[in-house]
């Protein structure tokens, strides 16, 4: 059966293969970019089941819009894919706070803000499946990226308390986190920190030349990530996190083993800090 999807970001990367993907399967589509001559391309195949929205997730005005544009074309919202998203580099100390600020009013704030205009719906047809886009770095950290991290660690917890939320109301939630994929995200969609400081350029410095090294040449293909995804809304019992890329899977399964050792380790001072029992 098909669905009614609302995509933010859909001018490059998992936005476009993903609108492109859900058109070609039979959904409804709203595409949606900061500039909508951008995807064009995308919805001008089909002019019954998709239609272009200019919308900039930092503005809830047009927030707003979009999503009467979105009902008053298909009468409902089945799916939201929350997609945009920038990057950054830096060290912490490095790190510029008006471009740091910038990637958290996108990356958290325009993501809770579409969230939040989209509930209502779902919440009165009492389904809906809302899929936000995270990253490995949402579940492991790297130097170079620590607020970039901490943007996506937030995307997970507010996804994971929402999912706790909104399960009998029967609106799904799923967080996809992959690894390195071959999208804009390392090139022009990521911005360095104008400040370099020597004794971090063998770990952040390091890191951040490698990313923007293998920019382009990513193991992770965006078509199949966008398959993965349409497979997850389309399941029965969709996961609440879904890893995308051999790189995504090893490295959260190593932050388990991390996790389980310092548990363990630290087992009977964490048990020692309650009251003692009577």
């Amino acid at each position: 059966m098909s669905k009614v999807w609302i995509i933010t970001g859909c001018s490059t990367g998992f936005g476009r293969e993903l609108a492109s993907l859900a058109l070609q399967k039979g959904n409804k589509v709203v595409v949606t970019a900061r500039n909508p001559t951008d995807i064009e391309d995308i919805v001008t195949p089909y002019p019954d089941t998709a239609i272009s929205v200019k919308l900039d997730v930092t503005d809830k005005a047009e927030i707003s819009a979009s999503v009467q544009k979105a009902l008053e074309a298909f009468g409902r919202i089945d799916v939201l894919v929350n997609n945009a998203g920038i990057g950054y580099f830096g060290a912490v100390e490095e790190s510029e706070e008006d471009e740091v600020r910038r990637m958290f009013d996108i990356n958290v704030f325009g993501l809770a803000n579409m969230t939040k205009a989209i509930l209502p719906i779902m919440r009165k047809q009492r389904s809906g499946h809302i899929v936000n886009i995270a990253s490995i770095g949402g579940l492991v950290s790297f130097p170079a990226v620590g607020f970039y991290n901490a943007t996506k660690y937030a995307v997970d917890g507010l996804s994971e308390s929402l999912a706790k939320e909104t399960a009998h109301l029967g609106i799904k939630v799923t967080i996809v986190a992959p690894s390195g994929f071959r999208t804009d995200w390392a090139g022009r969609s990521a911005n360095n920190s104008k400040i370099e400081i020597e004794d971090y350029a063998s770990t952040a410095g390091k890191n951040k030349n490698d990313i923007r090294g293998y920019s382009g040449n990513q193991p992770g293909d965006p078509v199949r990530a966008a398959q993965a995804i349409i497979k997850a809304v389309d399941s029965d019992n969709p996961p609440l996190r879904l890893l995308l890329g051999a790189a995504a899977l090893k490295g959260a399964r190593n932050k388990l083993v991390q996790l389980q050792k310092d548990f363990d380790a630290w087992e009977e001072t964490t048990l020692g800090a309650d009251f003692p029992k009577d």
